[in-house]
C-alpha cells in the first residue's frame, strides 16, 4: 500500500526531458510511475513488480512534493540540494570501442582520443588524495595503449583505488596488458558478463564471447587483479541465468569478488522504446536472485544501497566457503559479523562508506602471493554441491574468520540505473556516481540521460 508521501515525485517528459510531476500509483499488482508534459502527452512505466514489498523496502526516505525541488536531471553538476557525496568518480578516457553492441549507455562518436596530458589534468582536478575510487570508462578504455600510465598517474595524485570498466576482450587476447595494468596500481575491474553460454553473448554483444571471459579473468587472477562480473540484465535473453551466473562466479572465487548485476535501461543506443515487458525490475532482480541461486542467496541477506536511494539498488556481503557455499555477513542475524569484518565502522558521509565496502572486497588483498588457479568452468547445477577437499574453516575463530573475509570476500550488488521514462529526481537527488566532465561531477543518470525522441516502438 502506498502512503501520500509515497505517491508523488518528479520525473522528465522522455521527449523533451523537461522536469514534470509525476506521480506512483498500483496498477493490477504493480506499481507504476506516470507523468503528464503539456506538450507530448502522458507516459506511465512500471517501476516495481511488487515480488518485494514496496512500503518496507523503501521506507520513509523523503518526498518530492516540495514545490522548490531542482531540476536535478538538467543541471551541469552537483546543485546545493543534492544529497549524496561521491562514492565512485568515473572519468571516460575514450568514445573509441573494439564492440558494437546491441545495446549500450555510451555511443561512440569516432573522436579522438584526449591526450595523455589532458586526461591527466582531470585527474588532477577530481582526486582527493587518499579517498578517491576513480572508474575509468568509455568507451573501452583498454583501446588506449597508455591506459597503464593513466593508471599509473592515479595512483601517483592520490587515487586510493583505481577501477576499469571493461568488456574484457584486450584482457583476454593480451596478457602483457593485464601485467602492465598491475604493476601500474589498477585495483580491480568491472567486467561485462551477461550469461554463461554464447546465445546470450550474440543476442547483446553481437558474437560469441564466453571463452573470451573466462580468459579474461584467469589473466586478471595471474597478476593479481580482482574482478567482478557485470551482468546487463535483459527480459528473454538472460533473466533465467541469474543463478547460474552467481553460481560461476563463486567457482571462480577469489579471483572474481562478486557480481554486480544491472537491470536494462533504454538510454544511449538502444533499439525501440520499451514495453512494460521490456523492463526487469530490482524487486524482480532480488526474488529471481534468491530463487536461481538454490539456497546460496538468503532474502534476508539482501539489504538497500547505504548511501543511494533504496530503488536504486541493493548489496549483500558474504564469504566463499570451500565447499562453494556462501556465508552471509548482511542480513537480519549478522550484524556481530558485519563489525568484525569492518562494515559496522562508523562514517559520517554514507558514500564513503559504501566506497570503503566494496573497495574492500572487490581488491585482491594479498597481490604479491602465489595465486590460486582460477576456476572457470560451467557452474554447478543448483542442487550439487562442489567437489572440495579443504577442510570448513572455523569461522567462530576471530583469526580465521578475518582471513577468509579477506581473502574470499564476495559481493551480490545492482545498481538500477534510470532512463528517460523511469526517472524519478528523488532517487537522482540521492546519487553517489558521478561524471566527471569539464571540472563537475554530474550524476550517472543525469549525465547520460537521452530523449527518445525519434526512436521507433
Amino acid at each position: 500500500m502506498l502512503t501520500e508521501n509515497m505517491k508523488h515525485t518528479y520525473s522528465v517528459c522522455p521527449i523533451c526531458l523537461k522536469q514534470i510531476p509525476a506521480v506512483r500509483k498500483e496498477r493490477e499488482g504493480e506499481i507504476v510511475l506516470t507523468k503528464s508534459c503539456p506538450e507530448h502527452g502522458s507516459f506511465s512505466g512500471v517501476i516495481w513488480r511488487n515480488r518485494v514489498d514496496f512500503a518496507a523496502w523503501r521506507g520513509e526516505v523523503g518526498s518530492g512534493q516540495r514545490e522548490d525541488v531542482p531540476d536535478c536531471a538538467s543541471c551541469e553538476g552537483l546543485c546545493g540540494s543534492h544529497l549524496r557525496g561521491t562514492c565512485c568518480t568515473l572519468l571516460e578516457v575514450t568514445d573509441r570501442c573494439n564492440m558494437n553492441c546491441a545495446v549500450c549507455f555510451a555511443d561512440p562518436a569516432g573522436k579522438a582520443d584526449p591526450d595523455l596530458e589532458t586526461v591527466k589534468g582531470w585527474i588532477d582536478g577530481l582526486t582527493e588524495p587518499g579517498k578517491t575510487l576513480l572508474q575509468l570508462s568509455g568507451g573501452e578504455p583498454t583501446v588506449r595503449e597508455d591506459l597503464p600510465e593513466i593508471v599509473a598517474y592515479a595512483k601517483q595524485a592520490g587515487c586510493k583505488y583505481v577501477q576499469l570498466n571493461s568488456n574484457g576482450l584486450r584482457l583476454a587476447e593480451d596478457e602483457a596488458l593485464a601485467k602492465r595494468l598491475a604493476a601500474a596500481g589498477l585495483s580491480f575491474v568491472f567486467m561485462q558478463f551477461d550469461g554463461v553460454d554464447d546465445r546470450v553473448y550474440e543476442t547483446l554483444r553481437r558474437r560469441p564471447m564466453l571463452e573470451l571471459k573466462k580468459k579474461a579473468i584467469e589473466n586478471c587472477n595471474k597478476h593479481g587483479i580482482g574482478v567482478t562480473l557485470v551482468p546487463v540484465i535483459v527480459p528473454g535473453v538472460n533473466g533465467d541465468q541469474i543463478g547460474e551466473i552467481i553460481r560461476f562466479a563463486v567457482r571462480c572465487s577469489p579471483a572474481v569478488r562478486g557480481v554486480h548485476f544491472q537491470p536494462i535501461s533504454y538510454f544511449g543506443r538502444i533499439p525501440a522504446i520499451p514495453a512494460d515487458s521490456g523492463r526487469f525490475t530490482l524487486d524482480e532482480l532480488m526474488d529471481e536472485v534468491v530463487k536461481q541461486s538454490g539456497g546460496l542467496v538468503r532474502k534476508q541477506s539482501l539489504a538497500p544501497s547505504c548511501c543511494d536511494h533504496p530503488m536504486c539498488g541493493f548489496h549483500a556481503d558474504f564469504v566463499v566457503m570451500p565447499d562453494q557455499t556462501l556465508y552471509a555477513l548482511t542480513g537480519a542475524d549478522s550484524s556481530r559479523r558485519e563489525t568484525e569484518a569492518g562494515q559496522g565502522c562508523c562514517f559520517a558521509d554514507p558514500a564513503e562508506k559504501n566506497r570503503e565496502f566494496v573497495a574492500r572486497r572487490w581488491e585482491i588483498r594479498e597481490k604479491e602471493t602465489k595465486r590460486e588457479s582460477c576456476c572457470c568452468g560451467e557452474p554447478a547445477a543448483a542442487s550439487s554441491p562442489a567437489p572440495h577437499t579443504a577442510p570448513e574453516p572455523d569461522m567462530t575463530d576471530m583469526e580465521t574468520f578475518l582471513n577468509r573475509v579477506r581473502s574470499h570476500g564476495f559481493t551480490i550488488t545492482s545498481m538500477a540505473f534510470q532512463d528517460a521514462g523511469n526517472l524519478d529526481i528523488e532517487r537522482l537527488r540521492q546519487c553517489s556516481l558521478h561524471v566527471y566532465k569539464e571540472g563537475k561531477h554530474i550524476p550517472f543518470c543525469a549525465y547520460y540521460l537521452s530523449s527518445w525522441e525519434g526512436i521507433g516502438q
